[in-house]
Order: structure tokens, then C-alpha cells, then sequence
């Protein structure tokens, strides 16, 4: 009889921060986030899809499967070895009273933050091409808002909430209907210290935000 696959997990936690800091490089966040999207893949087809060589898409696969990242998919031959990812998104500590843990989750946020504004900027480039229905449907905003810590969360916890019933559309094409592409929303909402705000000093610098990859669901 054959096995059943286990679901793929929501999320994988990282609060290693020598899982934390191996995540950080540009090509092991992009790796995962393909992987998410387009696995599973051998690191020959990761080399096609990152424009970097074989040898070095072999090692960072390895590397993000030390950590739990991704892990080897059924169905390989020889050295030709299919990768897929572990979980549909990651997240780490918005805070920690580790050091080492705050200070290499900060680095990992800043690193994932790069690449949602290359990938931004990189489809704002190319928008010009896209079907004009497309154009109009496309949002490129940003709003500013007072709110205690417990209301953040509260807010994103409902943006949780509108993003679910999309999910399972990304691993079975069967829910998507006609006309559905893929439509990657980045959510970043931060404590603005450029705004004048008496009743919040400078010394300061708690977040009660819990940050997430693809990668949340790039990834």
C-alpha cells in the first residue's frame, strides 16, 4: 500500500540564530521562495531560475536543509536529486531578550525587506505590459494610522484572516478559477519615527511586530 504524503506545515519558525543568519543570503531566500512557487526542482533547475551555477545552488539547498528549511523531494535520480520546501512561509521573533537572537532576526528582516523592494520595483518597471485590467487591479499604497501595540496585532491578525481562503490555491491549481495569476502581497506595517508624535520618545525601540518571509509566501 502506498504511504500518504504528510501535509506541507503553514509556517516554520526560526529562533536559531544560526538558522536566522544561514537564511539572511539574497540566494537561499530566493531559493526557498522558488521552491514555494515553482517545486519541486533539482539544483540544475535552480541554477536556470537564479542565474547562479550548479555548484553553488547544490550548496545553499544543503545548507537551508540543515536548517529545516527544505528537504529532499521523492522521485530523484543519481545526483539528480528533486528539493521542495518544508513549510508555505517563515517567521522568526519580532523581539527576544537573546541578543544573538534579536540581533541575527533584525538582520534577517532587513535582508527578506531588500527583497520584497527589488521584486517591487522590478514589476512596477514592467507594469507597462500588463493588460489594462491588470493595471487597474494593482495596488501601490500606503496608509497612516494611529494604533496601540494590541491594535497592530489585532489588524494584522485580520489581514490573516482576508489572505486564508486564498491559500490553498498555490498547491492545488484545481481551486484557482479562470482568469486567477499569481499575485504576490507583501504587508509591512512599522512604527514610523519620522512623524512628529509627542507621546513617543526616541530611546524607544520595542516592536511588538512578528516578521515573516516570502518569502511570507514568496518566498
Amino acid at each position: 500500500m502506498e504511504e500518504k504524503e504528510h501535509p506541507q506545515p503553514r509556517s516554520i519558525h526560526l529562533t536559531d540564530p544560526r538558522a536566522l543568519r544561514a537564511y539572511a543570503h539574497p540566494t537561499r531566500i530566493a531559493l526557498v521562495g522558488l521552491l514555494r512557487s515553482s517545486g519541486p526542482f533539482t539544483a540544475t533547475r535552480a541554477a536556470e531560475l537564479t542565474g547562479e551555477s550548479v555548484a553553488s545552488c547544490s550548496y545553499h539547498l544543503r545548507i537551508l536543509a540543515k536548517y529545516g528549511l527544505v528537504e529532499e523531494a521523492p522521485g530523484g535520480r543519481g545526483r539528480e536529486k528533486p528539493w521542495r520546501a518544508t513549510a508555505r512561509y517563515t517567521d522568526w521573533p519580532g523581539h527576544s531578550e537573546d541578543a544573538s537572537v534579536a540581533e541575527a532576526a533584525d538582520a534577517l528582516s532587513v535582508a527578506v525587506a531588500e527583497r520584497y523592494f527589488e521584486r517591487v520595483l522590478r514589476a512596477m518597471k514592467d507594469r507597462h505590459r500588463l493588460p489594462r485590467e491588470w493595471r487597474e487591479a494593482e495596488q501601490f499604497a500606503d496608509s497612516l494610522l494611529y494604533l496601540t501595540p494590541a491594535e497592530l496585532t489585532a489588524f494584522g491578525e485580520r489581514i490573516e484572516e482576508l489572505l486564508r481562503p486564498y491559500e490553498n490555491r498555490q498547491s492545488d491549481p484545481s481551486l484557482r478559477p479562470e482568469g486567477a495569476r499569481p499575485v504576490s502581497v507583501f504587508r509591512i506595517a512599522y512604527l514610523d519615527r519620522e512623524v512628529p508624535d509627542a507621546g513617543f520618545g526616541e530611546s524607544s525601540t520595542e516592536s511588538s511586530d512578528e516578521s515573516s518571509d516570502d518569502e511570507r509566501g514568496e518566498g
